[in-house]
Order: structure tokens, then sequence, then C-alpha cells
């Protein structure tokens, strides 16, 4: 018997098993994509640069049997040695490193050096994999075999089946007469056929080359081919990473007429990749976008890039002025120096400022570097940094460009350089937290702000900042937090009307005060009631603003719940607050066991003086400044309610109104929300309503809608209306865009824009 078992281990379980398993990997081309999802492979510490990374995936011993134990478990075990075979027959089933067989017969035959596994095969891998077959014939080194009636399932509902199964050799298979779907199958009628599938005659995995062929592959929906071709390939599933094109964007506009565009993606290499997204217009000359990526020992970069060759462009795309080079750069870079610091840039810019609402560049205003852009205004930086657990040091170097109407670029400020450093202390001194603070920033412009014939005002400012607080807690739930902060300010001017051609200006400033608050519990039935008195007293000394010192930082000041409590409500350094001030508010919150809520903040702040150095829009000038209020609600499930007013402090006059809602059920998903300003930052009223929401009419049809409604021009600056399909393998839809906005030659335009989104077939991150 130990002879019989040995031989089974090293003859049945080590060919066998390995050579189901080289199956199921051999066979899995249905994972594969049009290509990879451009990741870019990171290489780790000892490596050498741009190496590609690959680890075996760790054998599953989750079943106790270890990494060379096996379990074989069969109705009869037969040894021929005349014939020289080996038999398993009735439930067969054979678990090993994870892996487990399930036949109804095996036979290894020795002389001819075949395994063979027979009815009702299932191989299941690691994984969760799953193969079947009606039979499975493999020979003794593996390299060569057939499987009859094959299907697989994969991960994320991945299938595939195909008549017969051949592999020719260690890194080529065939599949004859396969099908392929990523979609769920009906349960109760299986001859529907699935929402997408791919049908071809022969599909062909080379693993050498790491890609998938078809030959007379057709494309099918909902069971009706829609798409032949007589040959089509795309990236293995197990290459990390390969060339191809991805999902193409459609769109019809009044600007470029029909719009086509087809990204193809480049692995370069392991550490490098480029996409390439010509856009083909029928109105205007194409338009080239470039993504270029690499990642280094070190860090990475990455570079966006656009070009054309055209005249400017109005609304209705009817082409002005003069044929010129047009195009932008979108880039940025990090990289670690050591383990604390690191550096890096970002360069954005734009031959023409409408360039990304022509051509419908996205994703402009993603943060790149330490200062995040807008949609209207690009920022270059060049920086570096140094962080540990209690410390924090930036040098930033900064560049703007401006894309609104009314920007000129020669007034905005070059910011170089830029350092904050934060440092807090590693104990507690005299039972608090200290923290120590600094910041300086050089401003310099060619041109004033207000004249054009006259320099731009240069400012150059250094802070030294240390402030404390320590927190307690009495018996009786009361909560007291004293705070000290001192800061000394030195400014230096150039050609600031107010300051002269030179001024030097010095500042020393302060604060001490305490927050309070008692938090009051109550159980009510099914839900908790916290009523909680906030106060803050803080005492400074005048703000006496200085007329020479430009406000640079501070421009931006709403006053609403988060700041409230706050002893400066200013953002930036330029601006303090000043004077013996009482920040006071009430805050309740209801809380229901199903988890319902509701919580509500009334407040508002008192000072001894009136400050003037604050704007008057912000309702905090006055001793009694404006009420804050704020609410927050979780209604029922999906569905949460916000809203956060200020009202004049003495006529109850709405200044600032925001209510919205963020609403996901069953049948769909959205947002909506109210805005009324009466004096926004540019000191006009504003009142506008923005909703997004996608509605489902059936099961798998809905309506997409979004749109934003100037009130107060009583214009709909923004509308789409739409048609989608979407179930767990398709997502299409049929959008109107019409965009009411006058912006220099741009008026207002209507598209249309089709987007095609097939689960797992280029679209790695397809919801599931």
């Amino acid at each position: 018997m130990p002879n019989l078992r040995r031989k089974i281990r090293e003859a049945l379980l080590a060919r066998l098993l390995a050579g189901a398993a080289l199956s199921v990997c051999a066979f899995s081309a249905t994972q594969a994509q049009v290509v990879s999802d451009p990741v870019v492979t990171t290489a780790q510490s000892g490596d050498a640069v741009g190496s590609q990374i690959v680890q075996d995936p760790p054998i599953d011993n989750s079943d106790g049997l270890g990494a060379d134990g096996y379990y074989l478990e069969a109705d009869v075990l037969i040894q021929d040695d005349r014939a020289k075979t080996l038999t398993a027959e009735g439930d067969v089933e054979i678990r090993h490193q994870g892996r487990t067989l399930r036949a109804n017969r095996l036979i290894y035959d020795q002389a001819a050096g075949v395994v063979s596994a027979s009815g009702s095969v299932v191989i299941i891998e690691p994984d969760g994999a799953t193969a079947f077959a009606e039979s499975v014939v493999l020979d003794d080194r593996l390299a060569a075999g057939v499987a009859k009636g094959f299907s697989l399932r994969l991960k994320d509902n991945i299938k595939i089946a195909a008549d017969t199964v051949v592999r020719r050799d260690a890194n080529t298979a065939e599949l004859n007469q396969a099908i392929y779907t990523p979609c769920l199958l009906c349960e109760t009628d299986k001859e529907k056929p699935p929402t997408w599938s791919i049908r071809a005659e022969k599909v062909i995995q080379d693993q050498n080359n790491q890609t998938i062929y078809y030959q007379n592959a057709v494309i099918e929906m909902f069971g009706l081919p829609v798409f032949y071709t007589p040959v089509f390939w795309h990236a293995d599933p197990n290459a990390p990473r390969m060339s191809g094109l991805l999902p193409p964007k459609a769109v019809a506009s009044q600007r470029r007429g029909l719009s086509y565009e087809q990204p193809y993606y480049w692995a370069i290499s392991p550490s490098r990749d480029l996409l390439l997204s010509p856009q083909i217009n029928t109105k205007v000359s194409p338009f080239l976008n470039l993504q270029y990526r690499q990642r280094f020992y070190s860090g990475q970069i990455t570079a966006r890039l656009g070009y054309t060759y055209e005249r400017d462009l109005d609304g209705d795309g009817e082409r002005i002025g003069d044929l010129t080079s047009r195009s932008y750069v979108l880039a940025d870079g990090a990289f670690d120096i050591d383990s604390h610091w690191k550096w890096g840039f970002s360069a954005e810019r734009a031959s023409d400022d409408l360039i990304f609402d022509k051509y419908d560049v996205d994703d402009v205003a993603r943060q790149r570097g330490l200062i995040a852009s807008d949609n209207r205004r690009l920022t270059s930086q060049l920086f570096t940094t140094r962080q540990d657990n209690l410390s924090w040091f930036s040098i930033n170097a900064i560049s703007i460009q401006g894309l609104r109407p009314t920007d000129n670029d020669r007034s905005f400020p070059t910011i170089a350089p830029l350092i904050e450093a934060r440092w807090e202390a590693p104990a507690p001194v005299m039972g608090g937290r200290l923290r120590v603070l600094g910041d300086a920033v050089v401003l310099t412009r060619d041109q004033s702000q207000f004249v054009a014939t006259q320099p731009g005002a240069d400012s150059r400012r250094a802070t030294a900042q240390a402030d404390w607080r320590t927190n307690l807690t009495f018996t009786s739930g009361l909560r007291l937090s004293p705070f000290l902060l001192a800061r000394a300010d030195y400014y230096n001017i150039d050609d600031y009307p107010a300051a002269g051609d030179n001024s030097s200006i010095g500042r020393a400033l302060g604060v001490m005060g305490a927050d309070l608050s008692y938090p009051l519990f109550r159980r009510d039935g099914d839900r908790t009631i916290i009523l909680e008195p906030l106060a803050q007293l803080a005492l400074s000394p005048e703000s006496d603003a200085d007329p020479r010192i430009p406000n640079e930082d501070s421009l931006v000041l709403e006053f609403d719940e988060t700041n409230l409590l706050r002893a400066n409500k200013s953002p930036g350094f330029d601006l303090f607050e000043g004077g013996l001030r009482l920040n006071a508010g009430m805050r309740g919150t209801v809380s229901f066991d199903d988890g319902r809520a509701l919580s509500l903040l009334v407040g508002r702040s008192f000072r001894d003086q009136r400050d003037t150095a604050l704007p008057a829009r912000s309702g905090l000038q006055a001793k009694a400044s404006d009420w804050i209020v704020a609410t927050d609600a979780k209604a029922t499930k999906g569905l949460e309610l916000y809203g956060r007013a200020r009202f004049d402090g003495d006529t109850g006059d709405l200044r600032r109104l925001e209510v919205g809602a963020d609403m996901t059920f069953e049948r769909g998903a959205g947002y909506l929300r109210y805005l009324h300003d009466n004096q926004d930052i540019t000191g006009v009223e504003r009142q506008d309503i923005d909703f997004s929401g996608d509605v489902f009419v059936t099961r798998r049809i809905g309506v997409t809608m979004a749109g934003i409604w100037d009130i107060e021009n009583d214009v709909w600056r923004r509308q789409e209306l739409g048609v989608f399909y979407r179930d767990d393998c398709l997502d299409a839809a049929v959008v109107w865009v019409h965009e009411e906005t006058f912006n220099r030659t741009l008026g207002p335009s209507d598209a249309v824009v089709l987007r095609l989104t097939l689960a797992t077939l280029g679209d790695k991150g397809y919801r599931r």
C-alpha cells in the first residue's frame, strides 16, 4: 500500500492535477480585454529601475493539507502492473495545494504517457475559477492535450464554452466553436441569450506573445449579431500590460460636428506607457491627445499633451482668425529623496484659453503638485517637502495662467518661494499640545492689478507663530479647552499704492481664550437626544488693519458653521480678527435606532467693537454678527438632506442659503442643490439650482438628466437629458447636452454623446 500511495502521489496527482491547472490557466482567455488597463508596474526597493515584479500566487492551505499534502477519495482504486495503469473510479476527488479535481473516472497510462479524466470533470482553482469538461486528456509532459465539452467560469462571472480545447504545446492552446460572455445567464430560461457575447470559430492563446487571437469572430447583442470581423485579437489576461485599442468616444456637437476619438494604449516597457487619443472631427481639424507615464525607482511622472493646427472657433464651429498651432500640457511628477524628503513638479499651460472647452478635454482641474488648480486657473509648480510624525516643511514656486475672460496673466503674481513649516512638541508642554508654525512668501507681479500702465505690486512676508492648547473634562460633563497663540509678521512691499515705493512693516499678534461645551444626553424610546451648548471666548489686540498691508491670501472669507468657533476666521495670514469676542452656538442631535438622524446648529459671534478690517459681505463687521444656521438629516435609507444659511443679525434678512439632497434608491440615484447668495465673491447676487440623477423606468432602462439653472438671469447654463440601458455587463447611453454660456468666441451649443461600455472588454473597472 505505501508503494501504491507513492505512485498515486507522484504520478496521478503531480500530472493530472498540475495538468488540469495548466488547462484552466491556458484556457482562461475569456478574462482578456481589448487591452489591459494602463497601470504601470511599480518597482520595489532592491530591484532594478523600471523592473517588473512577478510573484507566484500563494498556495491555499486553508484545507489543512499544507504545501505537500494531498487528499484522494474514490469508490475504487485499481493498479494494473501488467498494463502499467492506475485507475480511480466512482466519485473521484483529489485535493492538492488548494486545487480540487472531481471526475467519475481517472486513468494514468504510464506506457503511453497519457493522463485522462472523464465523466463530469470539474477543476476548481484556489482563486475560485472553475472548469468543466466531459473529458480531459494530457500527455505526461503536460505539453499537449485535448478537452471535450469544455466550459470555464472565472471570477467576476466571466464564462467561456467551447466544443473542444486543444493544447498544441506548452505555449499554444486552441478553443474551437467558442463563446465568451461576462453577463449573468437567466436561470429560469436557459435559452435566453446573454446581453452581449463573442462567438468565434477558433480562439488561439499565444503565451509567447501574450495575445489572444480570434478567427471569424461575431459580437452579439441580445443574441443578435451586430459586428463581424475575420480577425480579432486582444491582450492575454495573464499579461500584466499589453498594447491595444481602448473604448472609443463618439460625440455629435455644433462646435466640432461628428467627433470620434479612438484611444490606443502602448505598453512601451514594464515601467512606461503611452496613450494616444486622436480626435477626428468633421467640422474642424483633428486634435491629438497624448498621455505619457513613467515610473522610476523613486517616483513617477505623468504628462498629458494636446495639439492641433487650426483657426479659432465660435460656438457653431465656424473657423475665424488665422491658422496657428494650439496646444496644452498637463504634467506632474513626484519623487522620493529619502524616507522623509520628496520633491516634485507640475506643469499646466494652454496656448488657447478655450482649448479645453472647444475639444472637450476632461479631468483638467485634478490636483497636481501641492496647490490645487480649478477649471479656469492653471498652476505650474516646483516643490520639495519633508514630513515626519511631528513636523512638515515645504518650499514651493508657483506660476499661474488664467483662463477666465477678465484674467490678465501679467497681473497674476509669481509665487516664489512659498515656505511652510510646522512642528509639534513630542511631549505635552504645561499639560497641553504645543505647535510652532513658520510661513514665508514672495509675490512678484509684472503689471498692476488696477492700472495697466503701472508696475505690479511686489510683496514679501515672513510669519512665525506658536500656539498652545489643552483639554479639561470635569465630572459634571463640562469641557474646557484653554488656548494661547502668539504671532509675528514682517512685510516688505514695493509699488503698492497704499504703501508707496517701498515699505517695511512689522506687527505682533496674539490671542488667548477658551472653548467651552456642555453636552447633555438623553435616551427617549428609540432615539438618543444630545443638546450641546458651545461657546468660545477670545481676546486679541484690536485688528487696526494697516492699509499698507495688501490682502493677498484672505480675499475669500465665508462665515459659516465650519469657522463659527475659530478664534481667527480668516483663511490666510494677511487678515487677522482682533478684539474681544464671544462665539456662541447651540448644537442639537437626534439619532434614531433605525439609522435616521437630525442635527441642527445655530450660532453667531459677538465682539466689543466693530471690526471694519473684515469684509462687509462676511457678516462679521458688526458687534453682533449674522446668524449661522446649519442642519443635516438622514431622513430615510438612501436620502440625506442638508442646509446651511446666514441671516442678517439686525433685520433677519436672508444673506446666504444652500440646501440640497443626496439620494440613492433602488430605482435611481442623484442629487439636488439650491444656492442663493445675495453677494458672492465677485459682488453680484447669485441664485441657481444644480441637479443630476439617473432614474430606472424599467429594471434595465432609465432616464439620465442633469442641469444648472441660473435663476438670477433666468437661463439654463447647462442641460443634459438622455436614456440609458444598464445591467451587469453593459452600460449604454445616448445623452443630449446643451450649454447656454457665452465665453468670448464660444456661444451656446448642443451635442449628442454616445456612451457604450462592455464589461471586461477594455474596461477593467466596470461596475460590478
